[in-house]
């Protein structure tokens, strides 16, 4: 049964170089599931916690199995960066390309330990695939 952030399959998958970074994730939470407006003040939700953290959990496995990890590490630490984002949806008229844009870049960016402010290019797809929804992220240097 699948998670309620959407993983299905037990093994993260992702490829790396000492210059680029390929991974496959759930698909985040919908915005209205990200944040919560408590006394005034836009809060991570539970959910929004739950996928950051499992963002975190399956970047640290795909690292772990690389050599090219540092070398990896510090070429992103220090490079303008570009973000490629596709999404798979279940559906095709029931998400926004952009709604789990901010999650995913800050699960992402906090996870490697860079800042996002390091993000000068984003590349958004939307694809509907019923039977496997899912993101499919990219970050390299920007060209």
């Amino acid at each position: 049964m699948p998670s309620p952030i959407g993983r299905t399959s037990a093994e993260p998958t992702g490829h790396m170089t000492t210059r680029s970074l390929a991974i496959t994730l759930p698909v985040p939470p919908t915005v209205n599931h990200q944040y919560a407006t408590v006394n005034g003040r836009r809060l991570l939700t539970a959910k929004g916690r739950q996928y950051k953290a499992l963002v975190a959990q399956e970047l640290l496995v795909v690292l772990g199995r690389s050599l090219a990890r540092e070398p990896l590490l510090r070429t992103l630490r220090h490079s303008d960066l570009s973000l490629s984002i596709r999404f798979h949806f279940t559906s095709p008229l029931r998400r926004d390309v952009d709604g789990g844009l901010k999650i995913a870049q800050d699960a992402l960016c906090e996870a490697l330990q860079i800042n996002d402010n390091r993000i000068t290019e984003i590349h958004l797809y939307k694809e509907h695939d019923p039977l496997r929804p899912r993101i499919e992220v990219a970050l390299r240097p920007s060209s």
